[in-house]
């Protein structure tokens, strides 16, 4: 067999495999892109945790229950300024009638959305207001954005969205 003829086969070979592995990869890419709904709503309770365990320390700061420490605030304000960009796509339309999984997020959220997508925003503005606050060093107007992260920000989602217990 000519060198010709075996370098023909071998193309046509590769070819063929490299079809394969693209028709294969075509079904099975959107099958693993495609997120529980189960999954969805851990990452949003992991996001809620997280700022809550972030939130809580200030917000305690804030209300004069424990001592104010600048340091800690503006931490836990750039974590907040992260985390709080986190839960919103956990919130996805396949998450709204799951029976197996405990959530306290009401149907307002899936029937209200323009209404749940300001509140989010409130809450985002709030953290970003909060954050620029925490570098100008003025205990008294940091202490201010902190009360209105809670009260216009996780108040605002929490009474609004989210089952009292």
């Amino acid at each position: 067999m000519s060198l010709q003829l075996r370098r023909n086969r071998m193309k046509k070979r590769l070819m063929l495999a490299g079809f394969a592995v693209a028709l294969a990869t075509g079904y099975t890419l959107p099958a693993f892109s495609q997120v529980k709904p189960e999954t969805l709503v851990k990452q949003r309770q992991a996001a809620m945790t997280l700022q809550g365990k972030y939130f809580g320390p200030i917000a305690g700061m804030a209300q004069g229950k424990i001592p104010y420490n600048a340091e800690v605030v503006a931490r836990n304000a750039a974590y907040l300024d992260v985390l709080n960009k986190m839960p919103w796509d956990g919130f996805a339309e396949s998450t709204k009638d799951l029976k197996d999984v405990k959530t306290a997020a009401l149907p307002a959220i899936w029937n209200e959305p323009a209404k749940f997508k300001d509140a989010q925003e409130k809450f985002q503005g709030a953290v970003s207001r909060l954050v620029a606050a925490t570098k100008t060093g003025d205990e008294t107007n940091i202490k201010a954005a902190i009360l209105e992260v809670g009260k216009g920000g996780c108040g605002n989602c929490h009474q609004n969205f989210r089952q009292k217990d």
